[in-house]
C-alpha cells in the first residue's frame, strides 16, 4: 500500500527554521575556514576544525528541524538514535575533509573542485544516513535521478561556498554566502525528500526507535550549544567581523606561515636608478675605476 507523505505538516514554519539554521552553520564554518587562511600554520588546525563542526553541526540540525514537518499518515515514524547521530558524524568529518584540503591548498583548481566534491558529498551521505535511521511500518524507496540531482545539488553548493570562503574578505561577504549555501542545502534536502516513497506494509506491528519529538531536545541542546559558543568565538574576534587581516600569508601561498603586516614610510621606499648616460661612463678618472 502507498503511503500518504507530507513533507510540510507544519507549514513553512519548518522550512523556514531548518533553512536558518542551515544559514548560522554555514556563516560560522565559512568565516572560520576564512580566518584560517589569515593565520600561520599552528593555529590553522584549530579554525579548520571549528569550520567543520559548525557546517556539519548547522546542516544535522537542518535537516531533523526540517524531518519534524514530515509524516506519513498511515505510520507514525520513529527513529533509531545510533544511526541518526552517526549521521552527524559523517557530516563533520567529510566536511571537514574538504574544508582542510582547501584551508592548505588554496580555494582554486583541483584544491577546489576535490575540497567541494566531498564537502558535498558528506551533506549528501548525512541526509540519506538520516534517512536510513528513520523507522516505520513500510519500506522507503527512491527515485534515482531525482536522488543524483540532490547529489549535485550538494556539491555544486559546497564548492562555490568553499570557493567563497577562500575569498579573503569582510564578514559580509561571508554572510552573503552563507545565505546561498543555506539555500542551496535547504533545496538539496527537499530535492532528497522529493525522490522519496513509502510502501507500508500490511501488518500493523509497532516499530522501535524514538519519536520524533524524544530527539528534538538532544538535537537542540547538542549542536544548538556548539553553534552558539562558535558564534561567540567569532564575535569576539575583531579579525572575523571587521574582515582586515592584521597578519597575511607569505605571497598568498596557502601553507606558508602568516607574517604581520609592516607599512614602510614613504621616504624609506626603495627609489629606482636612473640609467647611467654611456657617454659619460669614461669619464671617471683612472683614480676612480
Amino acid at each position: 500500500m502507498q503511503g500518504t507523505v507530507d513533507g510540510f505538516s507544519y507549514g513553512l514554519v519548518t522550512p523556514l527554521v531548518a533553512y536558518l539554521m542551515a544559514c548560522l552553520g554555514g556563516a560560522l564554518g565559512l568565516r572560520c575556514t576564512t580566518r584560517s587562511m589569515l593565520v600561520s600554520n599552528s593555529w590553522r588546525p584549530g579554525w579548520l576544525a571549528l569550520g567543520a563542526a559548525a557546517i556539519g553541526s548547522g546542516i544535522w540540525t537542518m535537516h531533523f528541524i526540517a524531518m519534524m514537518g514530515f509524516k506519513v499518515e498511515q505510520a507514525p515514524i520513529h527513529y533509531d538514535r545510533a544511526m541518526t547521530f552517526a549521521s552527524l558524524g559523517v557530516a563533520i568529518v567529510m566536511v571537514g575533509i574538504g574544508i582542510f584540503i582547501v584551508g592548505y591548498r588554496g580555494a582554486k583548481g583541483t584544491a577546489l573542485m576535490t575540497g567541494g566534491a566531498i564537502t558535498g558529498l558528506g551533506i549528501a551521505s548525512m541526509h540519506y544516513l538520516g534517512m536510513a535511521g528513520m523507522r516505520l511500518n513500510g519500506k522507503l524507496e527512491y527515485n534515482t535521478l531525482t536522488v543524483a540531482a540532490s547529489v549535485v545539488i550538494a556539491v555544486v553548493a559546497a564548492t562555490l561556498a568553499l570557493w567563497a570562503a577562500g575569498q579573503v574578505r569582510g564578514f559580509l561577504w561571508s554572510v552573503g554566502a552563507s545565505l546561498v549555501m543555506g539555500l542551496a542545502v535547504t533545496g538539496m534536502h527537499y530535492m532528497g525528500m522529493a525522490a522519496l516513497s513509502v510502501h507500508l506494509h500490511r501488518s500493523t506491528a509497532p516499530t522501535g526507535g524514538d519519536s520524533a519529538a524524544s530527539l528534538l531536545a538532544p538535537m537542540m541542546i547538542g549542536p544548538l550549544a556548539f553553534l552558539l559558543l562558535a558564534a561567540v568565538v567569532v564575535m569576539f574576534d575583531p579579525l572575523m567581523v571587521m574582515g582586515k587581516p592584521v597578519w597575511t600569508p607569505v605571497e598568498n601561498k596557502p601553507g606558508v606561515p602568516a607574517r604581520e603586516l609592516v607599512s614602510h614610510p614613504a621616504a624609506r621606499r626603495p627609489s629606482l636608478r636612473t640609467r647611467r648616460n654611456p657617454a659619460h661612463q669614461d669619464s671617471r678618472t683612472p683614480q676612480n675605476r
